[in-house]
């Protein structure tokens, strides 16, 4: 077994200034430490599959959920099932950690949905 941190895991860059780190990437299920930059955020989509559960490291997080917003302060957690739309943003003025798992993962899965 090989601890993952950060600093070993498989690095990408998202949204042109987001970055995410692969901590698990198995066929059954992805774990993704990802930071988003104040002002930034995904666009509205759902997974056809996957059902994600985001969990707050840092910052604060404008998460939509089906239309409704949610506000998740650090320690706190979402739970997205397959086929809900949702959109992850960061209104505050720092930098947004997060640790998001998907299973199945959800790279491949994801349909947008326009505003």
């Amino acid at each position: 077994m090989i601890i993952k941190s950060k600093e070993n895991a498989e690095h990408f860059i998202w949204g042109e200034i987001c970055d995410g780190w692969h901590l698990v990437k198995t066929p059954t299920l992805s774990i993704i430490q990802e930071r988003v930059s104040h002002g930034c955020s995904e666009v509205r989509h759902y997974h056809e599959k996957a059902e994600q559960y985001f969990f707050i490291l840092s910052g604060e997080a404008e998460m939509e959920v089906d239309g409704k917003i949610n506000i998740l302060k650090r320690n706190q957690g979402i739970h997205i099932p397959a086929g809900i739309i949702h959109k992850l943003g960061n209104k505050s003025k720092e930098d947004l950690e997060f640790l998001v798992t998907s299973t199945p993962p959800s790279h491949g899965d994801r349909v947008l949905v326009e505003a």
